[in-house]
């Protein structure tokens, strides 16, 4: 007897763009080949001394039992410390929501705002996993599309014209990934505008708030004003500030209704994140920063470096990037013509054979809704970077 069907939401997730190219790189490095990589999604730095000891002295004193749902107090004292010291947005312990990951955050965000059948605008490009969490929560994704000429960010008019009597949420995602752009007070104060007459939430995904470059400012969507920041949630956490991807700790800032509706919704799910990862936390956001601001400079060298010999080599563009660690490589001079063989249809096609025969690693960003670009991280070593662009050339002359 063949067993009753699956959740037709859970089998329509599609697998994860980037760690299904991150994995398989890993894989062919372990196979001994020499592959270069450009997919990962996280800093190549060690996670700082001083953090790593904070993890290790609380297994070391037992700090290893359930916090509440929320997360330690300590934890969401820090971040509301470091919202202030940051930002100048003040907030209240009983505001911060702890979770697994600032995906984890944005999950529960959308859980918590969206009933059956509503409406999320999200800005394209836009993070691979946005679409998917929001028809997890059996809402309906509405993707309002920002060209390469728009420095890859939507105008107030078009988040406008693409809201609806079921539109509930704008996700906003500055600095982006995949795109690396940020977006001005000017353009935020223009969005915030129509999302205050329009009334819906924002789900505000800042993750990269500290990697932004050229002395570039910074604006968090809640600091405009109360009304932004009554329905905003916040997002964000210490995986890319503080190389900690792996420690999985994220946190949301909210109304005290909304956040106290996340925190019952974590109590019937995951519960909090790991004790012992929520002392490194608390470490991470309250002590020292340099460690950083290192990272910051490097990545900032790193960039200017890909983006001016890229922009050298015949066939593929970018524009140059303010935040993040991302470059979108713009390849669809390529679209339509043969290489090694084969026609190229897609950016996926490109990427398929550059790793075949390049022996590189990069992610399509079709399924990023930028179907004729390619995303590079820089979130590695000058030399791997010079290595991979000296493949791409290679590939191109050769084809």
């Amino acid at each position: 007897m063949a067993l009753k069907p699956i959740s037709r939401i859970a089998a329509g997730v599609q697998a994860s763009t980037t760690l299904v190219i991150d994995s398989l790189f890993k894989q062919m490095k372990a196979e001994g080949k020499d592959v270069v990589g450009f997919g990962a999604g996280e800093p190549d730095f060690p996670t700082p001394e001083h953090i790593k000891q904070a993890g290790i002295e609380a297994i070391e004193n037992n700090q290893t039992r359930y916090t509440p749902a929320a997360g330690l107090m300590e934890l969401r004292e820090a971040a509301c410390y470091r919202l202030k010291a940051d930002f100048g947005l003040g907030y209240e312990p009983k505001q911060i929501v702890v979770a697994s990951g600032a995906k984890h955050s944005v999950y529960i965000a959308l859980m918590t705002l969206c009933n059956p059948g509503d409406e999320v605008v999200i800005a394209a490009p836009y993070w691979v996993s946005y679409s998917e969490m929001v028809q997890q929560a059996g809402a309906v994704p509405v993707i309002v599309t920002a060209e390469e000429e728009q420095d890859f960010k939507i105008t107030a008019a078009q988040l406008e014209a693409a809201i609806t009597d079921k539109t509930k949420v704008f996700m906003l995602n500055s600095p982006c990934n995949p795109t690396g752009m940020v977006y001005t007070r000017e353009e935020l104060e223009a969005i915030a505008e129509v999302c205050c007459r329009k009334n819906i939430y924002v789900i505000a995904d800042e993750i990269y708030c500290n990697l932004v470059y050229d002395d570039i400012e910074f604006v968090s969507f809640a600091s405009l004003n109360e009304d932004v920041k009554n329905r905003t949630i916040i997002v964000n956490g210490v995986s890319k500030s503080y190389a900690m991807t792996g420690w999985r700790i994220g946190y949301s800032a909210s109304n005290p209704e909304l956040a106290r509706v996340m925190s019952n919704y974590l109590s019937h799910s995951t519960s909090a994140p790991s004790t012992i990862s929520q002392h490194a936390a608390i470490v991470a956001l309250k002590g020292p920063q340099e460690d950083m601001q290192v990272m910051k400079q490097a990545f900032e060298a790193r960039r200017d470096h890909l983006v001016e010999r890229m922009n050298r080599i015949e066939g593929v563009s970018c524009i140059k990037p303010q935040g993040a660690f991302y470059v979108m490589m713009n390849m669809k001079n390529f679209l339509g013509k043969t290489m090694y063989g084969k026609k190229i249809e897609s950016a996926e096609d490109f990427a398929q054979l550059f790793l075949e025969k390049g022996l590189v690693a990069t992610v399509p960003c079709t399924a990023f809704a930028a179907p004729g670009f390619i995303r590079w991280s820089y979130a590695t070593s000058l030399a791997e970077i010079d290595k991979g662009l000296d493949r791409l050339e290679e590939f191109i002359k050769n084809a």
